[in-house]
C-alpha cells in the first residue's frame, strides 16, 4: 500500500484525488453510491454571491469523446451556501472545497468573504473563466491582468488557501500562472473547458442555447496534460489536475506532467464511482511499479 497523501498549502490530503465543481454536485448526491471519506476531497458546484438561473436550454451536448455544457453557474447563491447546504456537507469526512465565480473582482472578494468565515471550508478554487461585465464581457482568465485583478481582490478578503482554475482559451497558460501567484495564490487547477461548439444539421443551428460551450471529457486530455505541463515548470506552488481524467492511467500521466493531486469530472456522469476507481487504480500502480508513495512520480516525466 503506498503512500497517496499530499499537501497543498497547509491543507494534508489523504489522497490526491477530487471531484471537479459543477460535476458532483454538492458531493450529498453521490452518498449513496460513492463511499465519499475515501475521496481526497469534494469541489462543490460554482458558487456566486447572488443567485443565478443559468442558461435556457439545451445547456449540454454529447460530442466526439466529450460533451459540451453552457448551464452557465446556475446556483442559489452563496447566503444560500451557507445557510443550507453547508449544515449539511461540514461534517463529511473529507475536504469541501467551494468553487467562486463572479462578474467582477468585488463580487469574487465578496462571496470569498462569506465563506471565509464556514471552519470546515479550508478552501476555494476561483473560477476566473467567467466574463467580465465591466469590460465587454471578456473572460478574467484569459489576461494576466484580468487573472491577477480577481486573485489580488480576493486575497485581501480570504485568508485560508486559495486555489485559482485556469482557462486553457489563451495563447499562454504559464504567463496566466504566474500572474495568479504573484498576487498570492497558494495553487492552481487546470484546465478549465475549451470553448466548443455542434451544430444540429437538420435544423441548421447550434445544438446548445448560447451557440458555445464549454468543452471537456476525454477529448481534451491531451492539451489538459501539455499545459499542466507547463505551469508546473513555471511556478512553485501546487499543481492540481483535470481535463479528461477517466482511468487510473490518465491520472499517472498528470502526475508525471507534475500536478500534486487531480480532479474528475465528466467521468463522473459516465461511472459514478469512478473516483473511488481510479483511486485505487493509483494505489495499484505504484504497488507494482516499486514506489512506496506518490511523491516519487509527481514531476517525474523524462524530458
Amino acid at each position: 500500500m503506498a503512500a497517496l497523501n499530499v499537501k497543498i498549502n497547509d491543507i494534508e490530503f489523504k489522497n490526491p484525488v477530487m471531484t471537479a465543481s459543477g460535476t458532483f454536485g454538492y458531493g450529498l448526491e453521490f452518498a449513496d453510491l460513492v463511499p465519499l471519506h475515501e475521496l481526497g476531497g469534494i469541489i462543490v458546484k460554482g458558487t456566486t454571491l447572488l443567485p443565478r438561473e443559468g442558461n435556457d436550454y439545451p445547456r449540454m451536448a454529447e460530442v466526439s469523446a466529450g460533451m459540451l455544457n453552457c448551464v452557465g453557474l446556475q446556483n442559489k447563491g452563496v447566503d444560500y451556501f451557507c445557510s443550507t447546504i453547508y449544515p449539511k456537507v461540514k461534517d463529511i469526512d473529507t475536504h469541501m472545497i467551494v468553487n467562486v465565480s463572479g462578474s467582477s473582482p468585488e463580487d469574487y472578494a465578496e462571496c470569498a468573504a462569506r465563506i471565509d468565515v464556514l471552519d470546515k471550508i479550508p478552501a476555494i478554487e476561483l473560477n476566473i473563466s467567467c466574463p467580465n461585465v465591466k469590460d465587454g464581457g471578456m473572460a478574467f482568465g484569459v489576461t494576466c491582468s484580468g487573472a491577477a485583478s480577481v486573485v489580488k481582490a480576493v486575497r485581501k478578503r480570504y485568508h485560508k488557501t486559495l486555489i485559482v482554475k485556469l482557462s486553457p482559451n489563451v495563447t499562454d497558460i504559464a504567463e496566466i500562472a504566474r500572474a495568479c501567484e504573484a498576487e498570492g495564490a497558494d495553487s492552481v487547477s487546470l484546465i478549465n473547458t475549451l470553448m466548443g461548439m455542434a451544430i444540429d444539421t437538420e435544423r441548421r443551428r447550434p445544438k446548445l442555447s448560447i451557440n458555445t460551450g464549454g468543452l471537456s471529457g476525454p477529448a481534451v486530455k491531451p492539451v489538459a496534460l501539455r499545459m499542466v505541463w507547463q505551469v508546473a515548470r513555471a511556478v512553485k506552488i501546487p499543481v492540481i489536475g483535470l481535463g479528461g481524467i477517466s482511468n487510473a492511467q490518465d491520472a499517472i500521466e498528470f502526475f508525471m506532467a507534475g500536478a500534486t493531486a487531480i480532479e474528475i469530472g465528466t467521468a463522473n456522469f459516465i461511472d459514478p464511482t469512478v473516483t473511488i476507481k481510479v483511486k485505487e487504480g493509483i494505489n495499484d500502480w505504484l504497488d507494482s511499479h516499486g514506489c512506496s508513495s506518490i511523491h516519487e512520480i509527481i514531476g517525474a516525466i523524462n524530458s
